[in-house]
């Protein structure tokens, strides 16, 4: 499964959050991320080369979440310690639609800290 070809579907109010185990099968596809204890986020953590680097990513997530209508939670703290949580707020949990989006991420050029 290609997550990163796949786009994000409306879920106002439809459906159910993805169970553990799901979540947990599609986390293997996305390198670098990781599942909440409470299996109802995905985050992943970066350290980015500088804090241009970090804005420069950010903008392009933004690009990212408008045009799958799918926003998550971006944290910058510390001038370049990035972190990007992903959940389903109408489902109070995940849904594939988080891992389609972590997945473009994932597609990003980064500019890490060395």
């Amino acid at each position: 499964m290609n997550l990163s070809k796949k786009h994000c579907v409306p879920c106002e109010g439809i459906g159910q959050p993805l169970s553990k185990e799901g979540a947990e099968k599609l986390l293997k596809e996305l390198p670098g991320w990781e599942l909440s204890a409470d299996a109802k986020n995905i985050s992943r953590q970066l350290k980015m080369r500088n804090f241009m680097a970090a804005v420069k990513l950010i903008g392009r997530i933004a690009e990212i979440a408008e045009a799958e209508d799918h926003h998550p939670d971006i944290h910058l703290t510390g001038y370049r310690n990035l972190r990007v949580d992903l959940s389903t707020h109408a489902l109070k949990g995940l849904s594939e639609n988080d891992f389609i989006v972590a997945a473009k991420i994932n597609e990003l050029p980064l500019e890490l800290k060395a």
